[in-house]
């Protein structure tokens, strides 16, 4: 029998493999690159903020995307608990994204003014305070850690030639936004804007 040949040779079993996934994976992938609504930004959604801006590689530098992921699967439980699914329109902006693929802690695409500044600062400070089986650890010394404004500006530059809409005013004013403010301040502003726009979006 044909598949006979094709099991018993290593070789070209692999290649069979590899074609089959090849083509599988086109079929796949490329309807998205000439799909508009996976590049457009949905409606209302803005670039990031100066102080959000920083807030973000706070939550990169302290690792917080490994445990909490920013991508709400299109399941019953997690739009239940978390909200309406996410959308591609969502991340336009975001370079590089920040889906994450492991929840040891709840999703956050969504958590946005779900809470108040004091009520983050104190989970950051110590997170058994408001949930008492949290794993999270604390992160006492965002607290007392100035951000470095020094790079904003050419942070957001950069990101701008990446396709990212900042204005040159956005650019030029960013040190005023992030100037004496803490680790904490960025991380909490870049909080509490997840999923806000897509809030706007659908109101």
């Amino acid at each position: 029998m044909k598949h006979e040949i094709l099991e018993k040779n290593v070789g070209l079993l692999a290649i069979t493999i590899f074609i089959v996934v090849s083509v599988a994976g086109l079929v796949e992938i490329m309807p998205l690159f000439f799909e508009i609504d996976v590049h457009r930004p949905i409606r209302g959604l803005k670039p990031l903020q100066a102080l959000e801006l920083e807030g973000r590689d706070v939550y990169v530098k302290e690792g917080c995307y490994v445990c909490h992921t920013q991508m709400i699967r299109p399941l019953y439980a997690e739009t239940k608990r978390y909200g309406p699914y996410s959308l591609a329109g969502e991340s336009v902006f975001e370079r590089p994204f920040l889906w994450g693929s492991k929840r040891t802690g709840p999703d956050l695409a969504r958590i946005g003014g779900r809470y108040s500044d004091d009520w983050h600062r104190i989970h950051l400070q110590n997170p058994r305070l408001l949930v008492p089986a949290s794993k999270m650890p604390a992160y006492p010394w965002l607290k007392k850690n100035k951000i470095d404004y020094t790079n904003t500006e050419k942070k957001m530059r950069v990101l701008r030639s990446l396709g990212v809409p900042y204005t040159e005013s956005d650019m030029v004013n960013s040190t005023n936004f992030v100037k004496n403010k803490t680790e904490e301040d960025a991380l909490v502003a870049y909080l509490q804007q997840l999923g806000l726009a897509y809030k706007k979006f659908m109101s």
